[in-house]
């Protein structure tokens, strides 16, 4: 019975990464881009000025492949690299105008993971509640070191 629980929790989680990831490259086409142009996007917008290697890290993704995201960002007129005067090998990104009217007007109107996201909200707020300790428990125990190395 616990293996067969152990493999429905897995399922679950998997199907939802899935379904996230389709909605999110449902909204990432309408816009012309890949998913990750978009989650950095979202990202950069949520966390203005981040550097690249933080921008890197939020998304789990190499600084090489990220560079690479921001480069065809960049040459879209949809994100702006600034240096710093006192050093010039730190990179800051922010959105440009542009970047900031589609992806205003794509939350306003067209996102389907908005549309999802406000179905969610819905639920009543005890059960988001408990569905979120739920989580955090669950990426605690996915997150300790501890008990990968016994």
């Amino acid at each position: 019975m616990k293996d067969a629980l152990n493999n429905e929790l897995i399922r679950s989680y998997a199907k939802i990464n899935k379904a996230y990831y389709q909605l999110l490259k449902e909204d990432a086409d309408q816009m012309g881009l890949t998913a990750v142009q978009l989650k950095a996007l979202y990202r950069v917008s949520f966390q203005p000025n981040i550097s690249l290697g933080e921008l890197a890290e939020k998304l789990r993704l190499t600084k090489s492949t990220v560079s690479g995201v921001i480069d065809r960002l960049v040459k879209q007129d949809m994100i702006e690299r600034t240096t710093q005067a006192n050093d010039r090998r730190a990179v800051n990104l922010h959105l440009t105008k542009l970047g900031k009217i589609k992806l205003e007007a794509l939350m306003q109107t067209d996102s389907v993971v908005a549309q999802k996201i406000k179905e969610i909200m819905q639920f009543p707020e005890e059960d988001i509640q408990k569905l979120l300790e739920l989580n955090n428990k669950i990426l605690t125990i996915l997150n300790s070191k501890e008990d990968l190395q016994e």
